[in-house]
């Protein structure tokens, strides 16, 4: 059997209007990832994200 991960909360927003946001907005999050453009600007991310690593490590 899995443990569940805590979830952590710092602000006064109710756990379960959080979650009820979550469910609400999630199968947007989704189809916009598995879009074309999402993909496109995820690919776009990563290299940034990148790119920002190697320069780190140079300093």
């Amino acid at each position: 059997m899995g443990r569940r991960k805590k979830l952590i909360n710092n602000t006064d927003i109710p756990q379960h209007q959080i979650e009820a946001i979550a469910r609400c907005i999630m199968p947007d999050i989704l189809a916009f990832y598995e879009s074309e453009e999402g993909q496109r600007e995820f690919a776009e991310w990563k290299k940034q994200r990148e790119m920002e690593k190697q320069e780190s490590k140079t300093e």
